[in-house]
């Protein structure tokens, strides 16, 4: 090979691979996430609601803030307040950044869940969950853009009935992006762990 056209395939190649660090580095690295990553497989966070102060809200109300929600309801027997209690605990091991997050609850039942029910509700566990309530129709809606199912059993004669309902925990980032899923098996080390991650991350203008 001639000194010239050594010299010139040296110099392309410098050229190949300089542009290819600077591919990289304007690549964002991808979080190591614990739980499910839904990114870009479930909508943005949307909806119009009622929140348990009597207000009209919708999702860009909770911009800026990291969102957990969970469809579930005040007669629940159960599940519904053992995972309010578990979100509870995440968000105090999680500390400070925990003021950037916000639990909503979203009602299946809202013949029984009134704003002012919904409120002393999940006050009672956290003061950063907001109860939400809706039509039947609003609800449904929701439940189904979500991917996540509900099923109200008959009315007893003494007025009371349970409501079958997915378990999953539904986590957007600041910008209102359906980022994780966590799972009931999901162990409290894995949110804190996803927690801090969505919570330390930059909000894009």
């Amino acid at each position: 090979m001639k000194p010239s056209t050594c010299r010139r395939f040296v110099l392309a190649l410098i050229a190949l691979l300089a542009l290819a660090a600077l591919s990289a580095c304007q690549r964002e690295p991808q979080p190591e996430w614990r739980l499910t990553d839904v990114s870009g497989h479930l909508p943005d966070l949307d909806f119009k609601l009622t929140d348990d102060n009597g207000k009209s809200v919708t999702g860009a109300d909770y911009k800026g803030k990291v969102v957990l929600m969970y469809f579930g309801y005040t007669h629940c027997p159960d599940v519904c307040p053992l995972t309010l209690t578990q979100l509870h605990v995440v968000l105090d091991r999680l500390g400070a950044p925990a003021d950037k997050v916000r639990i909503l609850f979203v009602s299946v039942d809202p013949k029984r869940d009134t704003p002012a029910i919904m409120h002393d509700y999940v006050n009672a566990f956290d003061k950063r969950a907001v109860g939400l309530v809706g039509s039947d129709g609003d609800v449904e809606a929701l439940a189904k853009r979500y991917r996540s199912a509900f099923t109200r059993e008959p009315d007893r004669a003494d007025g009371n009935y349970e409501v079958s309902h997915s378990s999953a925990i539904y986590l957007f980032d600041a910008e209102g992006k359906a980022r994780l899923l966590a799972t009931p098996s999901a162990s409290q080390d894995d949110i804190v762990h996803d927690l801090h991650l969505l919570t330390s991350m930059e909000t894009r203008p």
